[in-house]
């Protein structure tokens, strides 16, 4: 004789749970559609994740940087979108000379520049705390937001302080097929407001907004080097998605937003005193995690200028 089982209740729909992160295996793929696996030939380079990170072995980064080197450099940040340094004692200028191998060098127009040009210094601790404890690409506010940055950790906390980083090309990857074709094509507005507008008075305020006016740009991006489909909004400067009631723009944004959050397309890297951080800024998202406070963390930043969004 069969028993009828009673049906179980519904709790919430299994093919977009309510924070838009499906459940069960990942597609975790590092490398773009056909690109094989290739050595390195001028340094050791040690995986920290599985699509994001890799600790670089052998590169001393106060020396000039040859053409070959650079060439291996640029194809290992591709592959891995942020790579690590260790024991890098070198100046803010052989930081900067680094950087500048990428192009051109830009600032946070928001954020005091360090004693040298273009070098940041970001000083956290007990009369500052850190703020940057939110999922974001740098500077989406700007028409061509960074390429990427070289961060240099000077002081480090004795317990805390580290910094996470997230595929954002893995994070499109893993999105339901029908939220993907939605989402092509779309555009969002950024804006500095929500990231900044707390650190100014109303005058200095008002001043920024006329400089920096709100932008577009793709909530996909195209790598301009890889080709990949990243996403591209972020919490801390997306504000809506252009031509939809705000409600379903809000919703649409949550969802996509909470793709940064997935622990297998992200990657954490604990500080040591002159460890150095290469980001891809156009392939990731970063949050710099603020468990440290009252004790010190003090890095110092290069930023890439980078390309308009397509």
């Amino acid at each position: 004789m069969s028993v009828e089982l009673p049906a179980r209740p519904q709790l919430r729909s299994a093919l977009v749970p309510a924070d838009g992160i499906l459940e069960g295996p990942r597609v975790l793929r590092r490398l773009p559609e056909g690109v094989q696996e290739r050595p390195y030939e001028l340094f050791a380079l040690r995986p920290l994740g599985r699509v994001i990170g890799a600790e670089i072995e052998g590169v001393d980064l106060g020396e000039p940087v040859s053409t070959p080197l650079k060439a291996e450099l640029n194809r290992a940040l591709l592959e891995w979108k942020v790579l690590f340094f260790r024991d890098q004692r070198i100046t803010p200028a052989q930081q900067r000379a680094f950087a500048a191998e990428w192009g051109d060098l830009e600032t946070n127009p928001f954020i005091p520049k360090g004693d040298t040009d273009e070098v940041t210094r970001f000083s956290r601790g007990a009369s500052m705390p850190g703020y940057e404890n939110i999922w974001h690409t740098d500077v989406t506010f700007r028409p061509n937001p960074a390429l990427g940055s070289v961060l240099r950790l000077i002081e480090v906390p004795p317990v805390g302080g580290d910094t996470m980083w997230a595929d954002m090309a893995a994070a499109y990857d893993n999105l339901a097929a029908d939220v993907q074709r939605r989402i092509l094509g779309l555009r969002a507005v950024h804006d500095f407001i929500p990231g900044f507008d707390r650190f100014a008075d109303p005058e200095l305020l008002a001043r920024w907004q006329d400089e920096f006016p709100p932008v577009e740009h793709p909530v996909v991006r195209t790598h301009p080097e890889t080709g990949r489909r990243t996403l591209f909004v972020n919490q801390a400067f997306t504000t809506h998605i252009v031509g939809l009631p705000r409600d379903e723009s809000d919703r649409l944004l949550r969802l996509l937003v909470n793709q940064a959050h997935v622990p297998e397309f992200q990657v954490r890297f604990q500080w040591r005193e002159n460890s150095v951080a290469f980001w891809d800024n156009r392939a990731t998202q970063h949050y710099a995690v603020n468990d440290y406070h009252p004790y010190a963390r003090v890095a110092e930043r290069v930023a890439i200028a980078g390309d308009r969004p397509f």
